[in-house]
């Protein structure tokens, strides 16, 4: 408590003496005295006084890579202080102007980042956590509902779960050895919920406050050559010119031109070719035998080689993820994604995929092994040529098609009861629905594969096999 109120009371101090500058000299230099004393910045001041330095406070505990960690994110909540003062100052940007305005928190970002390459550290959790919460930070950014992001408040809860899988893993890992660890996972909790996400809910709901009186923001710089590139040479001479006619039908002709002129010529056709001498076949060469030696030098395995493409996890367009190519990836997550979003899945092996938000629709394209995890589907979530997957539906889904798939688990929530599941040419498909409990256990029901057709009143009747066990 003594901690808090020491930080706060420093910022609060801070600030005065801007103020008290401001009014000495006029203004402080690029800051009017109306921003700094805007109410949004000074409670951004607060959230750093009060959550920032005990997140401090336990890293300097600590010390090491950890307490360098914390320095950058410290230097990245700064810099936020810096936009959001600009906003202030700044009309609404284009893309290439937002991308401009928002290039230094994109490189402090990108200076966390790189403390996670390389060789594993003793404290990767820590780095990891620190890195992927910054990402939070980038609810400056959203500009409207055609963005393409989450709401800002939305975007601080989805950005912190990709660090708290990290920041859980400190919190077992120093359960009983260092409560200073442990302190630190906290308090870095505790700055972006409810710390970041109470000041952007209190501020800025609906995104920065852009002032429409305010100087153009700064456009992206443009790189030019002095001159212009020379132009190309002149394009060759006609091919169906008379003079390259004249030229190729005077050339002796090659490939298989060649060989029908030579068969068309007259001559004896095997003129040119050479006996083979019994010593010259394979079955009386001593040096080749039927038996391949492991040790045969020269060989190429390969298995080695993957005849898929490279894989891929990216939004394209704005509007399909794709992830391709995945062989044993447990924790790929797709968090930022619209109603508007597509997710396609190909090829991939061996792992888990999680989508955390609402899509479109969701297709899975020949995987083998496949875990896809999906909170809420608008239009279906379709499974094709695939083998051995599970898919879990968290929220709700009105269609889900299954075609083509040897082995298919389906987990679905209360809310995705009543979905309409659709399969063909397709076998093994188990469907798992919660018990009436929430504790109770998970009902499973194997759908049907084999079906008796019979013709009676002029028409086919259709019905699912049911074995007995008599």
């Amino acid at each position: 408590m003594e901690e808090k109120l020491i930080a706060r009371l420093e910022s609060a101090v801070t600030r005065l003496e801007a103020l008290s500058t401001g009014f000495r000299s006029g203004v402080v230099p690029g800051i009017d005295v109306e921003t700094v004393s805007d109410p949004s910045i000074v409670a951004f001041d607060d959230l750093i006084g009060q959550y920032l330095g005990r997140v401090l406070s336990a890293a300097e505990k600590i010390g090491g890579q950890v307490l360098e960690a914390t320095k950058i994110l410290q230097e990245a909540f700064n810099v936020q202080k810096e936009l959001l003062i600009k906003t202030k100052q700044t009309q609404k940007p284009d893309v290439a102007g937002l991308a401009e305005f928002l290039k230094p928190l994109n490189g402090v970002i990108m200076k966390a980042n790189k403390l996670t390459e390389g060789r594993r550290s003793d404290f990767f959790n820590h780095l990891k956590s620190a890195a992927d919460s910054l990402s939070a930070l980038k609810w400056i950014a959203y500009t409207g509902k055609e963005c393409g992001m989450s709401m800002p408040i939305a975007h601080v809860e989805e950005s912190w779960q990709m660090a708290e899988f990290y920041n859980n893993k400190i919190l077992v890992e120093y359960k009983s050895k260092d409560p200073n660890h442990s302190e630190w996972a906290k308090a870095i909790k505790e700055l972006y919920l409810p710390g970041l996400r109470d000041y952007v809910k209190s501020n800025y709901p609906l995104g920065p406050v852009w002032s429409p009186t305010g100087k153009p923001a700064a456009a992206p710089p443009t790189t030019r050559t002095p001159g212009a590139p020379a132009p190309p040479p002149p394009p060759p001479a006609s091919l169906f010119s008379s003079e390259s006619s004249q030229a190729s039908s005077s050339r002796p002709k090659e490939g298989m031109a060649a060989v029908f002129q030579e068969i068309s010529s007259g001559k004896p056709v095997t003129a040119g070719l050479r006996k083979v001498t019994d010593d010259m076949k394979t079955k009386n060469r001593e040096d080749r035998t039927g038996v391949v030696g492991t040790s045969e030098k020269g060989r190429t395995d390969t298995s080695t080689f993957s005849k898929s493409g490279p894989p891929k996890l990216e939004l394209q367009m704005g509007r399909k993820w794709v992830v391709e190519n995945q062989i044993g990836k447990k924790q790929m997550v797709i968090d930022d994604c619209d109603a508007k979003q597509s997710v396609y899945v190909y090829g991939c092996k061996d792992s888990v995929l999680q989508i955390q938000g609402k899509v479109n629709n969701i297709t899975v394209d020949k995987c083998t092994k496949m875990g896809v995890v999906f909170t809420d589907v608008v239009a279906a979530c379709e499974i094709v040529n695939c083998n051995g997957v599970e898919v879990q539906c968290q929220g709700s889904a009105p269609t889900i098609s299954v075609d083509n798939t040897a082995g298919c688990q389906l987990y679905l929530s209360k809310e995705s009861l009543g979905a309409s599941i659709t399969t063909a040419k397709s076998s093994e498909i188990n469907v798992l629905v919660p018990g009436a409990e929430p504790d109770g256990d998970w009902g499973e029901h194997a759908l049907p594969q084999q079906f008796v057709h019979v013709f009676k009143d002029g028409r086919f009747e259709t019905t699912p096999v049911s074995h007995s066990g008599g």
